[in-house]
């Protein structure tokens, strides 16, 4: 592992603890003897089946872009976030197949935003559902505010 402070590749592991969907360890440079953190995850490829029959490799980076783009400007830290995306790929990855259709993704997220912040979950909703005019968004409104 490279130092993140001065890019010497000798390190040494000080501590380490699993978790439900990966490692963490603490590491020490022997160089310069700061220390920092990494995180390793067991990765296994999920395909997403996307609307029109198409298939693409599952990328966290995307869900996240998505979940950042629907909590812009609301008071959601980081490490919600984090959590959230982590929660919903653990999810993913505990399903039977590893053919994940995208409707089953997106439907995950709406249930984490919507318990997490419902203006973030509206935002997410109004692109994800396509509403098609100002009363379907009024209905969906409704729906969360009863």
């Amino acid at each position: 592992m490279i130092c993140p402070y001065c890019s010497d590749p000798e390190t040494k592991v000080l501590d380490s603890r699993e978790s439900e969907n990966n490692v963490r360890r603490r590491r020490e440079c022997l160089k310069c003897s700061k220390r920092f953190t990494t995180y390793e995850r067991v990765e296994f490829d999920l395909t997403v089946i996307k609307k029109d029959g198409k298939r693409e490799p599952f990328d966290r980076e995307k869900l996240k872009k998505g979940i950042l783009k629907a909590t812009e400007k609301r008071p959601i830290s980081a490490e919600k976030i984090e959590e959230t995306v982590d929660d919903i790929e653990q999810k993913l990855r505990n399903m039977k197949s590893y053919e994940i259709p995208s409707k089953k993704i997106g439907d995950e997220v709406m249930k984490k935003l919507k318990t997490l912040d419902k203006v973030a979950y509206i935002r997410f909703a109004s692109v994800y559902k396509d509403f098609k005019d100002i009363d379907e968004l009024a209905q969906e409104l409704k729906n969360i505010k009863g």
